[in-house]
């Protein structure tokens, strides 16, 4: 494999093959705790509900209810291999050695310029699509707002989805460039709402709080082949991305664009789900195919300031 900017300098980490490094790097034994964690809480929810079923009087009732305990524990417990599979792949892809990027805010700027991802302050990508429920819109809103995480002054993006008008999600992101061009995600405050109220604060986290590390969201020089992590909190935040194509077309209704990026993204927490994304030059993001949904999400109007 060749050197890379984003890998020699940025991240000081070694893309090596699973074979290099053995079958037990940090990666995997990771992998392998995190499994033995959801297995515990699995068994910890089962036992839980059991205890709720003795108080029922009903045996037909008390019967069922412990029918239903094992079947939500089988499924459960189906779940934690599931992730454990997917990670292990993860590990294969990248390598054993653990994800520990150094960050020295010396080698970061203030200007997020990357041609595949600029984050102009004042700028708003709108995407939009029907699904079975209605109309499902985003707003990608490039703030003028600002948040020093590990010592990085981040920009600050203001992502909020919205279903037939009505708030679904509702989330601050914050990203940085480094000298080298790559965009490093540093965290998201992540708000899950239903009927207007926050129902879950899910996904969320921050680089430098409980063991969170950033990762790259779009490298400075990328080649087909590239796979990488794009955040990092155990059993909260493991998205991943690989480089799939340089040179697509993408036709959606805020214009037709050449030359864009593809990639593949996917997740340990979620092995099911799969998307292709799209990045054109000079703009960003302007399609998302979740293919594991069968749900497309284009751009449909860029605003600007």
């Amino acid at each position: 494999m060749k050197t890379r900017a984003v890998v020699l300098v940025a991240m000081t980490l070694t893309l090596t093959s699973l074979t290099a490094i053995g079958q037990n790097g940090a990666c995997q034994t990771s992998s392998q705790e995190a499994l033995k964690s959801c297995r515990a809480g699995a068994q910890s929810a089962y036992l839980l509900a059991l205890g709720q079923c003795e108080n029922l009087y009903d045996p037909a009732a008390r019967k069922a209810c412990q029918q239903q305990a094992q079947s939500d524990r089988k499924d459960a417990l189906s779940s934690c291999d599931a992730q454990f599979a997917s990670r292990q792949n993860i590990c294969g892809r990248l390598g054993g050695q653990p994800w520990d990027p150094k960050i020295d805010p010396a080698n970061f700027v203030t200007t997020i310029d990357n041609p595949y991802m600029p984050l102009k302050p004042g700028t708003t990508l709108v995407y939009a699509t029907f699904i079975d429920d209605g109309l499902e819109e985003e707003a990608f809103v490039i703030t003028h707002n600002t948040k020093v995480i590990l010592g990085v002054t981040c920009v600050e993006v203001h992502d909020t989805v919205t279903l037939n008008g009505q708030v679904t999600e509702d989330t601050l992101d914050w990203f940085a460039q480094d000298k080298q061009g790559n965009v490093w995600y540093f965290g998201e405050d992540s708000d899950e709402v239903t009927n207007g109220r926050v129902s879950s604060l899910h996904g969320s986290w921050t680089a430098g709080v409980s063991g969170a590390k950033p990762g790259i969201v779009m490298e400075a020089t990328s080649a087909v082949g590239d796979f990488y992590r794009q955040e990092f909190l155990l059993g909260t935040a493991e998205d991943v991305a690989a480089v799939l194509n340089l040179d697509k077309t993408v036709k959606v209704p805020a214009g037709t664009f050449k030359h864009c990026l593809e990639t593949g993204e996917t997740s340990g927490l979620e092995p099911d789900t799969k998307e292709l994304k799209y990045y054109a030059p000079g703009v960003g993001l302007v399609l998302t195919n979740d293919i594991s949904g069968n749900e497309k999400l284009p751009l449909v109007e860029i605003i600007s300031e």
